[in-house]
C-alpha cells in the first residue's frame, strides 16, 4: 500500500500505533449505559473502564510494549491525550443523564478525573513492567482519589 493511500485511512502516523481510540471510548460509552441505575456516578464510571482491561485484542505482552511506546514518546502520548478528550464528549452526557441532567459540570468533572484515573493506572503498570492487574491497579488509583474527597470523621477528634 502507497503512503499516499494509508493516509486515506488514517490521520497521522501515531494513529496508525495508536488505532482507534474513539472505538475504545464507545465501548466504555456501552459499558456505562449498561450500568445499574443504582451505582454511584463514580461506581458506574470506574465500572464502566473496566471493559478496556478485560479488552482481549491484545495480549499482555503486545499490550505492555504499546503502553510503553506510547509513555515514551512524546508524539504518541500527545495524540492519544487529544483522543481520550474526546471521550468526555461521548461519556459527560451519559453520566450527567445518570445523575438527573441537573449537573454536566460534575458529570465532566467526574469522567475528566477518572480518566485521569486511567492514565496514572496505566503509567503505574509500565512502570511495574506489566506486573498485576490493570482493572485493580485502575481500582486502586480511583480509591485514592475518591478516598481524598471524603470529608475527615470530625468525631474522631
Amino acid at each position: 500500500m502507497s503512503q499516499r493511500s494509508l493516509f486515506r485511512f488514517v490521520q497521522t502516523k501515531e494513529d496508525l500505533v495508536l488505532g482507534d481510540l474513539l472505538e475504545t471510548g464507545h465501548k466504555v460509552l456501552a459499558a456505562l449505559r449498561l450500568r445499574s441505575a443504582s451505582e454511584s456516578p463514580w461506581d458506574a464510571m470506574q465500572n464502566a473502564l473496566h471493559v478496556i482491561a478485560e479488552d482481549s485484542s491484545y495480549n499482555p505482552e503486545d499490550g505492555l510494549k504499546l503502553a510503553q511506546m506510547m509513555l515514551n514518546t512524546p508524539s504518541l502520548r500527545a495524540r492519544a491525550v487529544e483522543k481520550r478528550l474526546d471521550w468526555l464528549d461521548l461519556l459527560v452526557p451519559e453520566l450527567d443523564r445518570r445523575m438527573g441532567g441537573a449537573s454536566p459540570l460534575q458529570a465532566r468533572v467526574i469522567v475528566a478525573c477518572a480518566l485521569t484515573c486511567l492514565d496514572t493506572a496505566a503509567e503505574i503498570w509500565v512502570g511495574r513492567n506489566g506486573a498485576g492487574d490493570p482493572k485493580e491497579i485502575l481500582d486502586e488509583v480511583i480509591d485514592a482519589v475518591r478516598s481524598s474527597l471524603t470529608p475527615p470523621d470530625t468525631q474522631a477528634r
